[in-house]
């Protein structure tokens, strides 16, 4: 038989096994080859001008090479294995090893340039899919066309040219160090199988329940404990990193062994057949996947988290605008408001205009304080903070007594930083007197653009106009705000909001990207949709790869299982028992790490999601319901395997 005729009826024959090995090669080079042909593509330089987006998305690139450069190897190493017998017979048949690595070689190169060339066209094609989601998500407005970039084509070519030389290496060492008789026995060695679980294990497994809930409690405290100096903030966050990650390695390595022996031990020994097939199998198997399984789920909690806090960003883009920039157009300079105002009026663009008189004061907030820990708090004084003050004149629907005080524009952070009472005293300092006022509460509506508010305690005090004018009169020059007066101007027509724009944007305005609610609102969303947009395609490349991983491993545990399934099928069950059995086997192999990379996730974003926004549950349930939508394909895709192993198996 010839080299040649040799090398084609291997691939045949191992063709079925390598389907979605190819698929995800595929599928990594048209992401990586669509992503690089971004940075080449010339529509993307509005994107790229707003927060270094070429900058960005060239470290992403990088990102996306490891990541797809680590599954690669790793997936070759499980298909080398998986052929290890195959290449004890060419050894036994007089082969050297030199002729065996060339014959691998030329598969994996058919293989692998095929796929490579096959997934440089998917990303030509797709690259215009990816540009248009990129532009929705920035709101850039420009047209997406099909790009064909060689500098591209030549820098995917070289990554994935790099990528095979290591994989020939890594073959070519295997098959250097193996002799005839270890090659029939790696594959048996690959999955380290116990007969029960020992004490140390029951020990290891309690010990990393516990690590997962200490770093858990730790993180939901993060914001609400008072460190003294920012070393202790960085090893609290260092001891819930390490905590997660070791307790998640401990569960894997034993805690599941130990919580599955006890449901066992509780059945007596009487399991069905869908225990049999599900819970035997992996309290003996996730011992040996531990470490795999603790990367696969901590990059996962990464990914999840990441996606969740940018999207979060995302989400609240529109209200953080609203809270920096209250109307339509912000300004604090009456020459400037003038300006705008006949503006408008010539290109007949009906507004309304409202002006509030500031000053700043000097207020003791301790009685209505309820908490003010937290290591962003540590600045504030709440015996003698400076704070604006408004009179209830000069808002709309406000009518507080001379004794009372109102506070609005309360924010999320400082929600989370610190808590208020619901009724209480409060102090409002001038330079000779001290007038005690009652707090009625608190209120979300913003008043003030942030250059009047103070970034510790973004609220705005307000109070009868007798007060007002008391405060004034003896306020401190030196606390004042560099303008005392804020006009807020609102287009009136809504539809006429992008044409007023555009005609402010143009005005001799110092800063008027902060004087616009609809440009910040757009910068906003431009610059974290792009941040979302390279982390969701990195979430989703690492998604697709550790899926692809935990299939492979599926794939591995069925060919070594169809034994069973014979002895199983002779002694009366049906095709249908075990197909449920496997399912159930399944829901633990693919859910167990995703419901620990989801709680790895929550926790995460829960302890400082107020630091990006101000909505959190609905970009979070969407980030992670879309997340295990995609997830589960390979838990499927994986009960479909089985289902053909066990129709096989007789």
């Amino acid at each position: 038989m010839s080299i040649n005729h040799l090398i084609f009826r291997n691939l045949k024959k191992n063709l079925k096994n390598y389907t979605l090995y190819v698929f995800a090669l595929i599928f990594s080079t048209s992401l990586y080859f669509a992503f690089v042909t971004l940075q080449f593509d010339p529509s993307m330089d509005e994107a790229k001008g707003t927060i270094k987006g070429g900058a960005a998305i060239r470290v992403a690139s990088y990102l996306l090479v490891t990541i797809v450069s680590i599954f690669l190897l790793y997936a070759n190493t499980i298909f080398i294995k998986r052929r290890s017998k195959e290449i004890g017979l060419f050894q036994l048949i007089g082969m050297t090893k030199g002729k065996i690595f060339r014959i691998l070689s030329i598969e994996n190169f058919i293989l692998y340039s095929g796929s490579v060339i096959l997934g440089i066209f998917g990303g030509l094609v797709g690259s215009k899919l990816i540009l248009m989601i990129l532009f929705k998500v920035t709101g850039v407005q420009s047209i997406a066309a099909l790009q064909f970039s060689s500098q591209a084509v030549s820098q995917t070519l070289v990554v994935f040219g790099v990528i095979y030389l290591l994989i020939m290496l890594m073959n070519y060492r295997f098959i250097k160090r193996q002799s005839i008789l270890s090659l029939f026995n790696v594959k048996a060695k690959t999955e380290e199988k116990v007969k029960k679980v020992s004490f140390v294990e029951i020990t290891i497994g309690i010990v990393g329940i516990l690590f997962i809930i200490s770093g858990y409690y730790v993180s939901s405290q993060l914001f609400t404990s008072d460190f003294s100096t920012a070393s202790e903030f960085f090893m609290a966050m260092s001891f819930i990193l390490g905590s997660v990650i070791i307790g998640t390695y401990l569960f894997y390595k034993g805690s599941v062994s130990f919580i599955f022996n006890i449901v066992r031990k509780n059945k007596n020994g009487y399991l069905s057949i869908n225990e049999v097939l599900s819970l035997s199998s992996i309290m003996f198997r996730m011992k040996s996947n531990s470490l795999l399984l603790t990367i696969i789920t901590t990059v996962s909690a990464l990914a999840i988290g990441l996606l969740s806090l940018t999207y979060i960003s995302y989400y609240s883009a529109e209200k953080v605008a609203v809270s920096n920039v209250p109307s339509d157009f912000s300004l604090d300079n009456v020459q400037n408001a003038d300006m705008v105002k006949e503006t408008f009026t010539i290109n007949h663009i009906d507004f309304t205009a409202h002006e509030i008189e500031v000053i700043n004061a000097s207020v003791n907030i301790k009685g209505i304080l309820d908490s003010n820990a937290g290591p962003l708090a540590l600045d504030i004084n709440p015996t003698r903070l400076t704070m604006p003050i408004v009179s209830d004149r000069a808002i709309k629907g406000v009518d507080v007594t001379e004794n009372e005080v109102l506070f609005s524009g309360y924010s999320s952070m400082l929600q989370e930083l610190m808590q208020f009472k619901d009724s209480g005293m409060i102090e409002l300092k001038g330079q000779t007197e001290v007038i005690p006022q009652t707090y009625l509460g608190l209120r979300d509506k913003t008043l003030l653009s942030s250059s009047f508010t103070n970034f510790n305690v973004p609220v705005v005090i307000i109070v009868d106009q007798t007060v007002y004018e008391r405060l004034k009169k003896d306020s401190d020059p030196e606390d004042q705000p560099p303008s005392n007066t804020y006009i807020g101007i609102d287009i009136n027509d809504k539809e006429k909001l992008e044409e007023a724009n555009q005609l402010f944007s143009k005005l001799p305005i110092e800063d008027p990207t902060y004087s616009s609610q609809l440009q910040v609102k757009n910068d906003q969303k431009m610059s974290l949709g792009l941040i979302m947009f390279i982390v969701g395609f990195l979430g989703l490349t690492f998604l697709i790869t550790s899926g692809c991983i935990l299939y492979f491993k599926q794939m591995d545990e069925s060919q070594e299982e169809m034994g069973n399934y014979t002895i199983l099928r002779k002694l009366g069950f049906t095709q249908g028992d075990l197909i449920r059995g496997i399912q159930f086997k399944q829901l633990f192999n693919f859910g167990i790490p995703l419901i620990v990379g989801l709680l790895h996730s929550y926790f995460a974003v829960q302890s400082g999601w107020f630091l990006f926004g101000t909505e959190v549950w609905t970009p979070m349930i969407i980030v992670m319901v879309l997340y295990t939508g995609l997830y589960s394909i390979f838990g499927i895709l994986s009960v479909l395997h089985y289902k053909k192993v066990i129709k096989d198996s007789l």
